[in-house]
């Protein structure tokens, strides 16, 4: 088990129990990204976490397939099916790297909180661009902490040193559009949500 999978593995519990910090500007992530999704769509939701983003969109496309590294993340996900009250989503672990999903094609991807975790993003993105059908959408949002200048990237690099911090890319908002355009999408919105994390809300359509 890789150190990735390893850190998130013992944040699981934790992370679960954790309430949306901004709950204003979670909201309208959520309310642009249906803005983009129809019922008919297969969709990918890559680094689900614990599943709830995936729950909540689930009624507006008609199947979900929410994938994390973490198996532990996905063991409290898979809980939350328990009510059966959720036909059309299916969780599952895995990365993209591993090919696991290779075989499949997706209306829509989305990307929430994950991509400044991921260690090499335009592959990432490529294989996104891969997995989606012609025209369809890549939704993401990342924390963008290049922007916040270079004492909170210190911070989080001493952090990680001692246990207490993931691997984090310290992007900022052109390098993160530049990466996604080059990969073969036409980013159409884009915004902040919230601002004060610099948290870059992205729509790109595969081309």
């Amino acid at each position: 088990m890789d150190q990735d999978t390893k850190f998130w593995d013992k944040a699981a519990a934790k992370y679960a129990r954790k309430p949306v910090r901004n709950p204003t500007a979670y909201g309208e992530t959520l309310d642009r990204t249906r803005h983009y999704l129809t019922p008919n769509q297969n969709v990918l939701e890559i680094g689900c976490g614990t599943g709830s983003t995936a729950l909540l969109l689930a009624p507006s496309v008609g199947h979900i397939t929410a994938t994390d590294l973490s198996p532990a993340m996905i063991a409290i996900a898979q809980d939350k099916l328990a009510d059966g009250n959720h036909p059309n989503v299916r969780f599952q672990a895995a990365r993209l790297s591993d090919g696991s999903l290779a075989d499949q094609v997706f209306d829509a991807v989305l990307a929430f909180n994950v991509l400044h975790l991921v260690r090499d993003i335009p592959a990432e993105i490529r294989t996104i661009h891969r997995l989606l059908k012609p025209g369809g959408f890549f939704i993401s949002k990342t924390g963008c902490i290049g922007e916040a200048g270079r004492f909170l990237a210190i911070l989080i690099a001493v952090m990680r040193k001692l246990g207490f911090a993931p691997f984090v890319n310290s992007l900022r908002y052109g390098e993160l559009d530049a990466m996604i355009a080059c990969e073969g999408f036409e980013i159409i919105e884009t915004g902040l949500y919230p601002a004060s994390d610099h948290a870059r809300f992205v729509v790109a359509r595969k081309l």
